[in-house]
């Protein structure tokens, strides 16, 4: 199976970092800020992407106005694996993506899709989870929002979904990227008007985990195509997988 290199330029991200200029003057910089004023203690913080199970790139610590705002939003993120995931690698995961591993999900074969979704957002917003889907609180039955997670003081719903046809690497066409998103963001207006107020979040966002780059296009032109009711004020987060990922995709090898 031959998937496309991803890349960021190609889908107008927003990089994480920039590069830096290289040779004799770049060094007589750095080394004249290194000792301006030694007196003087500099903290850099949080170095995002934090390490972890695969790479990251693309969109990462970006999240802020778009938690509180009124208006949809739409980032692009990626994992490159360079191995697939294994059971014995659980601890690599952050706390609240082996979490979600052993509690698992209401249903379906979906639990490593919400494992990953989290684990970009521990690892690029410093999210912090709360509550597993089955352990969310609702006043009616319905639809379930996967899990509860904290990012910036707030709380906020992650709903997951992936985008990929059959077989894998046919075409994936803007029909069924519009269908995906019409179903997955419909469930999560219904899920956000039935949650109970122990549970009740600020924000909703839909994590999707995208089987090539193509298929992000795809999805971004299908999310420009909605009306303003059904997009609300979701935040989307495509994540583009590259490399060993049919774990993702499939229960063991995909065909």
């Amino acid at each position: 199976m031959v998937k496309a290199t991803f890349s960021i330029g190609s889908l107008l991200l927003l990089a994480c970092g920039s590069g830096s200029e290289t040779g004799p003057d770049a060094r007589i910089e750095a080394d004249a800020v290194i000792f301006f004023d030694a007196a003087l203690s500099f903290d850099a913080g949080p170095q995002f992407p934090e390490p972890g199970f695969g790479v990251i790139s693309g969109d990462c610590d970006v999240l802020d106005d778009e938690l509180t705002q009124s208006e949809p939003s739409i980032i692009v993120s990626a994992f490159d694996f360079e191995q697939g995931y294994v059971d014995a690698d659980q601890d690599m995961l952050t706390a609240g993506g082996q979490q979600i591993l052993e509690e698992g999900t209401a249903g379906g074969s979906s639990v490593l899709s919400e494992v990953f979704a989290f684990e970009i957002l521990k690892r690029c917003e410093s999210a912090r989870l709360l509550k597993t889907e089955t352990t969310i609180s609702y006043d009616v039955e319905g639809k379930l929002t996967d899990f509860l997670a904290e990012i910036d003081a707030r709380k906020i719903g992650v709903s997951v979904t992936r985008a990929v046809g059959f077989p894998f690497d046919d075409p994936y066409e803007l029909s069924q990227a519009s269908e995906l998103l019409q179903g997955k963001l419909s469930d999560i207006l219904e899920s956000t008007a039935n949650v109970s107020d122990e549970d009740r979040w600020q924000k909703q966002i839909l994590g999707i985990l995208a089987y090539a780059p193509e298929h992000a296009e795809v999805l971004q032109e299908a999310w420009m195509a909605l009306d303003a009711k059904t997009r609300a004020d979701t935040v989307v987060h495509i994540i583009v997988t590259n490399g060993d990922d049919d774990f993702i995709y499939c229960n063991g090898p995909c065909p």
